[in-house]
């Protein structure tokens, strides 16, 4: 198991949501990918989105059949901009590569908001720190493990 998975599969642990992480046989970078390997809406898709503001990397956990408004955005958490992150600047804020940063597992500590649709879904999908594996978890563990503010990111 990649190390980044470790870590992750190690935080779902300790927050009691045990056994969820699954490996893949090969990774999905979309969440249309991801939607149709596992056989779920793409709306229970958890993105993992790193977005660059003037105060640093914040994280955005959205609906994968939702975009990020990124003015409206910026506007409901108080910033002045929000920019999507480079591949590097991703690789930076998290440890982890497009297509597989998980909501959690990151090498720092990043603000973290949540798209309230993913509420709607019963059963959420969420990158587990590289393309080749998942989890799965609730709308309510999600924000739980992650301490996410709610926001309508559309």
């Amino acid at each position: 198991m990649h190390a980044n998975v470790q870590k992750v599969k190690a935080i779902l642990d300790e927050a009691g949501l045990h056994g969820r992480v699954r490996e893949l046989s090969e990774g999905t970078h979309t969440a249309a990918e991801a939607a149709a390997f596992l056989g779920c809406e793409v709306g229970a898709i958890a993105n993992s989105l790193i977005f660059m503001t003037e105060r640093g990397p914040i994280l955005v956990l959205t609906s994968g059949s939702h975009r990020v408004d990124t003015d409206k955005l910026a506007s409901r958490i108080g910033v002045e901009a929000v920019g999507r992150a480079t591949p590097d600047q991703v690789r930076a804020a998290t440890g982890q590569p497009i297509g597989g940063v998980a909501p959690v597992g990151h090498v720092t500590s990043l603000p973290t908001y949540i798209d309230v649709e993913l509420a709607e879904h019963g059963e959420l999908w969420a990158a587990a720190g590289i393309p080749a594996s998942v989890f799965e978890i609730s709308y309510q563990d999600l924000v739980a493990i992650t301490g996410a503010t709610e926001v309508t990111v559309d």
